[in-house]
């Protein structure tokens, strides 16, 4: 332990995957706001780091079944360095962010140590494996959720739950100007629609969607010679490994953006989204859209065993019902995701029967400040408040 770090006050955030990453930083900002003399330690990536996170690991975005294999060796470097955190810093809290088959590993080795846990971003338990509910009560002192439904599920288990409302939220409160303007500072023309195109946030599916989407657009381009082209990349994307089909997408006029996905979005007449988080980012601005999602054929048909759910974008979940169309493994094909796309660029009334649906989900967001709630939970746990 560094000498004049023991009186301290201390936290350890862990996230898993770019989501969770941007989650973590916005919480860092709002703990250094309101906490004197605090030091954060983490794992993440350079958003973390930039909000001021000690970082021990880097995120490693593994996901599925077989996607996991190849990020074994990182997870168990990042699990070694929590301990060793653990161990010599002590944090007063440490707070774990979705990634749940590696964070209630790290839960364990945090409540074995007598240190309070906090899950921000809780697993999909009204999803899937729903018995984790119990373990998941037993090895946390505090749980903040950012789906309404989820409170309930866990209160009537005698969890300490609450809805915090969505981080993302404060990603487009954040931005200012007009949708011209927004543009303008992406590099694309002020004027025309615009087409925001989210291929996910790990390399896997970017892999799996490139290719879909560089046929679309291909026929897109050919018919509507204005419509340009936003895509996004998550910070932790190795833009080498995708440095081909990037090339070919920009030589059919697409601008690649590195991170940028909520101005992109905000700049948008509508977009095709990979299943995710930025399917609510979507919504929660307006802009009409199509959700896609490839899986390795295995991970697929395991899910379709394991996943009890009618819905796989956070929207249609929070809706109850399809507001926006899912195309999903085989059915994510070229004439499919044109068929959809040109939908909403040719029926104002589908992508106004779309906007009203989403308005009423960002009506249980509006008023709801996740970080700083969080935050303030922290604070409670540690004694600080």
């Amino acid at each position: 332990m560094t000498e004049g770090m023991e009186d301290r006050k201390k936290v350890l955030i862990v996230s898993g995957e770019a989501s969770g990453e941007l989650y973590g930083s916005l919480l860092a900002q709002k703990l250094f706001e309101k906490y004197n003399d605090l030091l954060v330690y983490g794992i993440g990536g350079d958003r973390m780091r930039q909000a001021g996170v000690r970082l021990i690991g880097e995120i490693t975005g593994a996901f599925g079944i077989t996607e996991t294999f190849s990020s074994l060796s990182k997870l168990q470097k990042n699990y070694n360095n929590i301990i060793r955190c653990l161990d010599e810093e002590r944090p007063e809290v440490v707070v774990l962010i979705d990634f749940p088959d590696f964070n209630l590993k790290v839960a364990k080795a945090v409540k074995e140590r007598g240190m309070k846990v906090l899950y921000y971003v809780s697993p999909q338990v009204w999803a899937w494996r729903k018995k984790r509910i119990k373990t998941i009560i037993s090895l946390t002192d505090r749980i903040a959720v950012i789906l309404p439904f989820e409170e309930e599920i866990y209160k009537k288990r005698g969890a300490d739950c609450e809805f915090v409302g969505h981080p993302i939220m404060e990603e487009i409160q954040r931005i200012k100007g007009s949708r011209k303007f927004i543009r303008e500072s992406l590099g694309l023309k002020g004027d025309g629609d615009v087409l925001a195109i989210l291929p996910g946030s790990r390399d896997i599916e970017l892999k799996r969607l490139l290719p879909l989407y560089l046929d679309v657009i291909t026929e897109l381009s050919d018919r509507y010679k204005k419509l340009q082209y936003a895509l996004p990349l998550a910070p932790n994307i190795d833009r080498k490994v995708h440095s081909a089909m990037l090339k070919r997408l920009q030589d059919k006029g697409v601008k690649i953006l590195d991170g940028y996905s909520t101005e992109a979005l905000m700049s948008a007449d509508f977009a095709l989204i990979a299943s995710g988080t930025a399917t609510l980012q979507a919504a929660l601005i307006g802009v009409p859209m199509v959700v896609v999602y490839k899986l390795f054929p295995l991970t697929y048909l395991i899910g379709r065993i394991v996943v009890d759910v009618k819905y796989i974008s956070l929207v249609n979940i929070l809706y109850g019902g399809e507001i926006v169309k899912e195309l999903i493994q085989w059915k994510a094909n070229r004439e499919n995701v044109l068929n959809e796309i040109e939908r909403l660029i040719r029926e104002e009334q589908v992508r106004e029967y779309m906007k009203g649906a989403f308005q009423r989900i960002r009506n249980v967001y509006y008023d709801k400040r996740a970080s700083e709630r969080v935050a303030e939970m922290i604070g409670e746990l540690a004694g600080w408040i």
